[in-house]
């Protein structure tokens, strides 16, 4: 069987041209560690788009430009003297046959629940031989705020700092609400503070999310898509109806929405 390193030698080979110091692409050469990161984030979410899309046709042309991005990395880490496109392969496949016991060294597992524990346990084993004082010290700072909040909210959970029960998960939205609506009816509004407890309210619901078992990252995709979806249908219905959209009352675009809303459950 050919080899992942063999396969991807034509990439590799390509990356090393582009980053050629005298025949390479000017725009490629002047990249770095730091600059490739926003494109590295682009393509990820491209890759979710296309998933969530179904467009599985594209899936390819996205997974490769996603995989690009590794390579890229990979091409400077050479240069660098860091490390190398073989290194991230050994490191994938030894972190996969640790965390992997039972499917690798024999061990007994009964559910996916312990296969669960086994994993857990040994990440800790992991942070602990990376000298980490905290569960939460090693939780990216880049990860888009929804994602971050429920990766805190998890870890914390695992050493016991959570409701067992739904009632409070709830409650504490409502808390934060009424004190977001505080800030707001104050007779000198301070945005800041406003701004703080908005953020109370948005970590609060990502909870109430996790306890549901939902993605609010993917949840938060899909209420945009549908929203984005809905208001194509105003817009439409707007048009049909001879007038610009700020040319109707927001009771008679209200009234669109629903129409719209309809439509959906109509067909």
């Amino acid at each position: 069987m050919t080899s992942l390193v063999g396969d991807t030698t034509p990439l590799l080979n390509i990356m090393q041209k582009l980053r050629d110091p005298e025949t390479g692409c000017p725009w490629d050469r002047a990249q770095s560690f730091q600059t490739i990161v926003p494109f590295t984030i682009e393509e990820a979410y491209e890759v979710a788009d296309t998933i969530e899309r179904m467009a599985l046709d594209e899936l390819p042309d996205e997974l490769g430009d996603l995989l690009f991005q590794v390579v890229f990395y990979c091409q400077l880490g050479k240069e660098q003297g860091l490390f190398d496109f073989n290194t991230v392969v050994e490191r994938i496949c030894d972190k996969l046959t640790r965390r992997h016991p039972h499917v690798f060294e024999g061990l007994a597992t009964t559910s996916t629940d312990e296969i669960k524990q086994n994993w857990e346990q040994l990440k800790a084993i992991e942070r602990s031989e990376r000298a980490l004082d905290s569960v939460l010290d090693d939780i990216p700072l880049s990860l888009p705020a929804l994602s971050r909040s429920i990766k805190i909210q998890k870890r914390v959970a695992r050493v016991g700092f959570d409701w067992a029960e739904l009632p409070p998960v709830v409650a504490k939205i409502h808390e934060e609400i009424d004190e977001v609506i505080f800030e707001v009816e104050q007779e000198t509004v301070d945005v800041q503070k406003v701004q703080d407890e908005m953020g109370d309210l948005l970590f609060a619901v990502v909870n109430l999310a996790r306890h549901l078992g939902v993605e609010p990252e993917k949840a938060l995709r899909q209420a945009n898509h549908k929203f984005e979806r809905r208001f194509r249908g105003v817009e439409a219905y707007a048009q049909a109806d001879g007038r610009a959209m700020n040319e109707h009352t927001l009771e008679e675009l209200d009234g669109y929405w629903d129409s719209v809303k309809q439509d959906e459950r109509n067909k």
